[in-house]
């Protein structure tokens, strides 16, 4: 071999050294876990690890040919390093991400030179010192929060120091004004004019006054300590116990029935002190005379819409013969009289009714045939007796079958009817020409219940009166300027025929935009 070959030979195996070189030194700049680019004289960067694009959010095609000056906050201070060309110098800078994230960084500056020894360029090392502030900065904070605190504990303690004198002086007058209001307080127990039981947080007794002890004849130290299941052993008691339940639930006017000449109304009101519940006060009210009052009024109503049905009937057919022509012809003049007055005689005879039924829900006797039936049947049937009233005011009538069938429902027909009814007529009543009425059935398999609403365009509920809607005898202002006539019974009737049949009615209603009623059914048995 010539040495000219040797020669070539070592050449090439310091070349193929070299490039082997220069491959670990890029896979070593790659992978170095210090944020590192290369950047020109003019502050260009040429080249960047992956450590550095992860710091700035960049990728490596993103961030070459972009001015490094441009990835810090204050890009005066980073020029201003550059223009002194000198190698190890060190700064804190603020580094804006892709995102524009602010990271606070430790920044190294190096030349870089050829193999000739010019000037090429720099290498920029970042390092991510945001854990070191913010450590930095909690330090500082919680020095001045520690050094706040002793400032304010050493004032606190001069303070406490006086405080406790002055309370020390006060705590004589403070015992004896407790004792006087404490006095108050039990002297109004004492003397209050309902029964009070006072049960505290495990449901024990620890006060009952006089007046419990004359409703229940039994003497106070019998009962006192007693837990509300205890008291299941005293018969006279057993009622109330009933009532109340053995957890103490929450109870308002429920009436109970001692005997034949004592009944009282039950209340219960949980006694919170700084929202933590203390205990509990049962409140005992004697009605007695108010319900025969009651009782007596309502025999009273219902004895003389008796009396008043019988003769009314009587009118209303002879009216009706009359204008039937059974008794012979009568003039234009006079049948539109007697059309009159036997539409006044309607009118007292659904008031009549009213009332018959009013009495029949306040004695508890309201539901009579009570089996099985279809709703869709009974809404169909009011339905289509209004729908004439409805096309001559020209209001839109639709009714909303449920798609799915809906199973038969225990309920009294005639009743269920008259809900219906009333809110229709209702709807009809208080809705103005070329308005509507919507009335939809739906089944909540879910909730084993059907859905009934009856939605109108009408004149709507002033917000300040629906609370009173259900009332009896109630009529809004707006309603009776619209329609004259009317008892205000209709739905009071209406919500206690739900009720009775275990349902619940409510309504949404805007004043001049319309109002819908709801009312649901439960459903005893699916198919």
């Amino acid at each position: 071999m010539t040495e000219e070959k040797q020669t070539e030979k070592l050449l090439q195996i310091t070349r193929e050294d070299r490039r082997d070189l220069e491959k670990y030194i890029q896979e070593f700049f790659e992978f170095l876990p210090l944020a590192v680019s290369i950047i020109n004289p003019l502050g260009i960067i040429l080249d960047s690890n992956q450590a550095f694009q992860k710091l700035t959010g960049y990728k490596k095609i993103e961030v070459i040919g972009k001015r490094m000056e441009d990835l810090f906050l204050k890009k005066e201070n980073f020029r201003g390093l550059l223009k002194k060309k000198i190698s190890g110098l060190t700064r804190k800078m603020n580094l804006l991400t892709k995102e524009k994230k602010k990271i606070p960084v430790n920044m190294a500056i190096s030349i870089r030179k050829d193999g000739e020894g010019n000037f090429i360029g720099y290498f920029i090392a970042l390092s991510d010192i945001s854990a070191f502030e913010n450590l930095r900065k909690n330090l500082e904070k919680k020095v001045k929060e520690r050094t706040k605190n002793l400032e304010i504990k050493t004032q606190e303690i001069k303070e406490s120091r006086t405080a406790l004198m002055n309370i020390l002086e006060d705590a004589e007058e403070a015992k004896k004004e407790a004792e006087i209001e404490r006095d108050k307080t039990l002297a109004i127990f004492e003397n209050f004019p309902e029964g009070l039981l006072f049960f505290d947080k495990e449901n024990r007794i620890s006060s009952i006054n006089p007046k419990v002890k004359n409703f229940f004849d039994i003497e106070p130290e019998k009962i006192i300590g007693k837990t509300i299941k205890n008291l299941r052993e005293f018969p006279s008691l057993s009622p109330l116990v009933e009532i109340l339940g053995t957890e103490l639930k929450g109870i308002y006017r429920k009436e109970l029935e001692l005997r034949k000449n004592l009944i009282l109304e039950v209340s219960t009101i949980p006694v919170i002190r700084i929202e933590e519940k203390i205990g509990t006060l049962v409140i005992l009210r004697d009605v007695t005379r108010e319900k025969t009052i009651e009782r007596l009024k309502t025999e009273f109503v219902s004895i003389s819409a008796h009396q008043l049905r019988t003769p009314l009937s009587a009118i209303k057919w002879t009216l009706r013969m009359i204008l039937d022509g059974d008794l012979g012809k009568i003039s234009r003049e006079q049948r539109e009289f007697l059309k009159k007055t036997y539409l006044s005689n309607e009118r007292m005879i659904h008031l009549i009714n009213d009332l018959l039924n009013i009495t029949r829900i306040e004695e508890g006797r309201f539901l009579y045939n009570v089996k099985k039936q279809d709703i869709i049947e009974i809404a169909e049937e009011v339905i289509n007796s209004a729908k004439e009233r409805a096309q001559r005011k020209k209001l839109r009538f639709e009714f909303q079958k449920p798609r799915e069938r809906i199973p038969k429902l225990e309920l009294d027909s005639e009743k269920i009817s008259l809900v219906f009814q009333n809110l229709i007529d209702n709807a009809i009543n208080y809705t103005n020409p070329g308005g509507f009425v919507k009335v939809s059935v739906k089944y909540l398999k879910n909730k084993k219940e059907v859905l009934i609403s009856v939605k109108d365009s009408g004149i709507g509920i002033p917000k300040d009166q629906q609370k009173r809607i259900f009332s009896r005898f109630f009529r809004g202002v707006n309603a009776i300027k619209t329609e004259t006539e009317g008892t205000g019974l209709g739905l009071f009737i209406a919500k206690n025929i739900v009720e009775a049949h275990s349902g619940k009615i409510w309504f949404e209603s805007e004043e001049n935009k319309g109002t819908t009623f709801y009312f649901t059914l439960p459903v005893s048995e699916e198919f």
